[in-house]
C-alpha cells in the first residue's frame, strides 16, 4: 500500500462513515477461524460466512492490495448475489473502484485479473454442497494469496474493523466472456482439430455459461450436460475427482459414441476426463498428456506436478524432454513455484492445470483444448492415446473422517518409520519403493485424504486396506 493511500485512510467511528453511503459498519468482528484456509475462505452460510464479513473482507482487501481497482465475480450460488454485493460495498467504501464481472468460472476471474492487472475476489466455493460459499483472492495479474501470502494479514485487517475514506470508489460492470473464450482457444491450433464428438457435464455450475461460448468456434460437436445453472445442484454433487459423480457422463459417452467426455466441478476451473469406452482417467494422467502436448510446443520446458501426482508424470515430462519439478498441492504454492521456475505448465491429481501464459493461474477449458488437440493430431482413440501413460496402479482419492486427524497421520508415521522414505512437505507422504501414499487433511473439509499407488492394482488394493485400518485403529 502506497504511503498517500494510507494516510487518507480513517477509521469509522461509531461504526459509520461520513459521507453519502447508508448503513453500518461494525467497528470490529470476530472472523470464526476455520474460514480462512490455506489458500482461500470457505464457509457456511450465513453461520459463518454473512454479507458482515464479506463486506469486512471487501474493505480489508482492497487496503492490503492498496490498489486502485479491483474485479469480482461469483458461481452461480443463491448466496453469491448478495455476498458479494457487500464485499464491493466495503471494497468501494476503501476508496477502490470494482469493475464487476458478474456470473463467471473461476478462471474466467483470473483472466480478467490478468486482462486489467488488477487483483480480483471470486466467489465460490467450488465442489462444496448449496450451503457453502467461499471467496478465492488474487494479486494484479492472477497472483496468487494464500495463508503464506497475504490471507493471514486480511484476516487480521478484518477483525480490527473497516476503515473509510471521505471518497467512496464507483461499480463497473464488464462482460469479457468473449475475451475469455478468444484467450482459451489461443493455446492451441484450431486448424488441426478434427470433426470430434464431445459430451460436456457441467453439474449445473458455471460450465454451463463457459463451455458452449468455448466450443461455439470449434469444429466439434458439443453436448452438454445440465447446463442450468444452478447452485443447488439438482442432478448430482459438482464434484468429479469421486468416480460416482461422473456416472451419467460415462453412460451418455457410451449411448452417443462420443470421442471425450468432460466433468468439470462447479466453478468450472477444474475438469476430468471420460475416454471413448467410458472410463474416466485420473488427474495424474491428464496432467501426462498435457504436458506431452505442452512439450511439443516448448521443447526442454519446466514442468510442475504436485506431490500426489503418479510417478509416471515426472517420467513422462522427462522422456518428452521436460524438466519435471515436483510442488506440494494447491494453487497458490504451485503458482509461486512457477513464478520462481519459469515454468510452461503444471497438473495436479485434483484435476487444476496451471498454465504460463494464462497468468500462471488454472484453466480446465485449456488443459481440454490441449487434450483435444493432441487426440487429433494421433487420430487414435483416447482409449488408446492413454495406454503408453498408465503405468502403475493407482487408489485415487479416499477421504475419511477422523476426530483427529494429526493424531491419526502420526500413529500411521510411526508404523512405517522405519520401513521407508518420510516426507511432510505436505502432510505425510511415504515411499517404500514399490509403493507409496499420501495423507494429509483437507483444507476446506474436516477430512483425511489418502492417495496410494503401487506397482500394479493388486497390490494397490491390499496397501490401501492396510493403511486405512491404521487410519482406523485397527492395526
Amino acid at each position: 500500500m502506497s504511503v498517500g493511500r494510507a494516510a487518507r485512510l480513517r477509521p469509522l467511528p461509531g461504526g459509520r462513515r461520513a459521507g453519502s453511503l447508508p448503513g453500518r459498519l461494525r467497528a470490529a468482528m470476530p472472523v470464526p477461524p476455520s474460514v480462512f484456509k490455506a489458500y482461500d475462505i470457505r464457509g457456511t452460510v450465513p453461520d459463518q460466512l454473512d454479507s458482515s464479513l464479506a463486506r469486512s473482507v471487501g474493505n480489508a482487501f482492497a487496503r492490503w492490495t492498496g490498489a486502485s481497482t479491483l474485479v469480482v465475480g461469483r458461481d452461480m450460488r443463491k448466496s453469491g448475489t448478495e455476498l458479494s454485493a457487500a464485499f464491493v460495498q466495503g471494497a468501494n467504501e476503501a476508496g477502490a473502484d470494482v469493475v464487476d464481472i458478474g456470473l463467471a468460472s473461476t478462471d474466467l476471474l483470473y483472466f480478467a485479473s490478468g486482462l486489467l492487472d488488477a487483483p480480483g475476489a471470486m466467489f465460490t466455493a467450488s465442489h462444496n454442497p448449496a450451503r457453502y460459499n467461499g471467496i478465492k483472492l488474487c494479486r494484479a495479474g492472477a497472483a496468487p494469496v494464500g495463508a503464506d501470502t497475504g490471507l493471514a494479514d486480511i484476516r487480521r485487517m478484518a477483525e480490527e474493523g473497516p476503515q473509510a475514506l471521505a471518497t467512496a470508489g464507483n461499480v463497473t460492470h464488464r462482460d469479457l466472456l468473449g475475451d475469455y473464450s478468444r484467450h482459451v482457444r489461443s493455446f492451441v491450433d484450431t486448424s488441426v482439430l478434427r470433426r470430434l464428438k464431445v459430451v460436456a457435464d457441467v453439474a449445473n455450475g458455471m460450465g454451463g455459461l463457459v463451455v458452449p461460448e468455448v466450443f461455439s468456434h470449434l469444429p466439434v460437436d458439443l453436448e452438454v450436460m445440465y447446463p442450468e445453472l444452478d447452485g443447488d445442484f439438482p442432478n448430482h454433487p459438482a464434484d468429479p475427482i469421486q468416480p460416482a459423480n461422473t456416472a451419467d457422463l460415462r453412460k451418455r459417452v457410451l449411448e452417443t459414441g462420443a470421442d471425450i467426455g468432460l466433468a468439470f466441478d462447479g466453478d468450472a476451473d477444474r475438469v476430468f476426463l471420460v475416454d471413448d469406452a467410458a472410463r474416466g482417467l485420473s488427474g495424474s494422467l491428464t496432467t501426462s498428456l498435457v504436458a506431452r502436448a505442452v512439450l511439443e510446443k516448448h521443447p526442454g520446458a519446466t514442468i510442475l506436478y504436485n506431490l500426489i501426482c503418479s510417478k509416471a508424470v515426472p517420467e513422462v515430462i522427462a522422456e518428452c524432454g521436460g524438466v519435471p519439478v515436483r510442488t506440494r498441492v494447491g494453487h497458490s504454492y504451485i503458482k509461486a513455484v512457477m513464478a520462481e521456475t519459469g515454468a510452461v505448465f503444471g497438473g495436479e491429481h485434483s484435476g487444476h492445470y496451471y498454465f504460463r501464459d494464462n497468468y500462471r493461474a488454472d484453466s480446465g477449458l485449456i488443459a481440454s483444448m490441449f487434450v483435444l488437440e493432441l487426440l487429433s493430431k494421433a487420430d487414435l482413440p483416447l482409449s488408446e492415446l492413454r495406454k503408453p501413460f498408465e503405468r502403475y496402479g493407482d487408489s485415487g482419492e479416499i477421504n475419511t473422517e477422523v476426530d483427529d486427524p494429526a493424531a491419526v497421520t502420526e500413529r500411521v508415521a510411526q508404523r512405517y518409520a522405519s520401513e521407508g522414505s518420510l516426507d511432510r512437505t505436505d502432510g505425510l507422504t511415504v515411499d517404500l519403493g514399490s509403493w507409496w501414499f499420501n495423507l494429509r487433511p483437507s483444507n476446506t473439509e474436516p477430512l483425511l485424504r489418502l492417495n496410494v499407488e503401487a506397482a500394479d492394482e493388486d497390490e494397490c488394493r491390499n496397501r490401501v486396506e492396510e493403511v486405512l485400518a491404521l487410519v482406523g485403529g485397527r492395526d
